[in-house]
């Protein structure tokens, strides 16, 4: 199945190990062999890249683990499942935007009950690009933040966060739904049944402050005690 790889920092950090790890789960020390996608902060929006290709053999993603410097990161491996068909837009991280941010999301697991409910949306907030029961629960999670944008108040205390959940919530009823979004800001992670976390310090130039960055991972991926 599927796995995930999601970064944030206080700062731009080098991603080079993590990311040589994450690409071997990519068809090397795991069989998703079916595409991969990066979609990273830079210059105050994201960059997404990725390829309908397994990551092990991909020189496009050989380049980012060596190059990519960035404080917000979510990436993805793909195992294609629903449906079994490796095209660019049925690769994750997939992107929309909503309520006046651009919005990234990357999904593990299966919910194709999901797909029906959204194509019966009389007024989708998103239209899904490709096919994926992924990209179909990507726009659920989007129609529920702006259905709490919409109705919220400008005192109301409630948080879009509590939107996101319980969306997530019900989607996950469907099947299994873990995944990693984010609006440029935040990095969302919803954990439903296969994440793991780590937080640390990232290495940095002598009397300079080390960034803290949490690293969070289908399986974990580095050597650090504490997933």
């Amino acid at each position: 199945m599927c796995e995930l790889l999601g970064i944030s920092s206080n700062a731009p950090i080098e991603t080079r190990d993590v990311l040589r790890a994450f690409r071997q789960r990519g068809g090397g020390t795991a069989d998703n062999r079916d595409g991969w996608g990066i979609a990273f902060r830079a210059g105050g929006g994201f960059r997404l890249l990725k390829e309908p290709v397994p990551a092990v053999h991909s020189a496009g993603f050989g380049a980012l683990c060596e190059s990519l410097r960035s404080d917000l990161i979510v990436a993805h491996v793909r195992k294609a499942r629903h449906p079994p068909i490796s095209t660019l837009v049925n690769t994750h991280p997939f992107e929309h935007v909503c309520c006046g941010r651009e919005w990234v999301f990357a999904h593990n697991g299966l919910v194709p009950e999901i797909v029906e409910a959204q194509r019966s949306s009389r007024d989708p907030v998103c239209r899904p690009a490709g096919e994926t029961d992924s990209e179909h629960a990507f726009c659920r999670v989007l129609a529920a933040v702006a259905e709490h944008f919409s109705a919220a108040a400008p005192v109301s205390g409630s948080s879009w966060f509590d939107a996101v959940a319980a969306a997530s919530e019900l989607v996950a009823s469907h099947g299994k739904f873990n995944f990693l979004m984010s609006d440029g800001e935040y990095l969302i992670a919803y954990g439903h049944d296969r994440l793991h976390h780590v937080q640390r310090r990232a290495p940095a130039a002598p009397g300079t402050l080390a960034p803290e960055v949490v690293i969070i991972a289908t399986e974990p991926l580095t050597a650090d005690a504490g997933w």
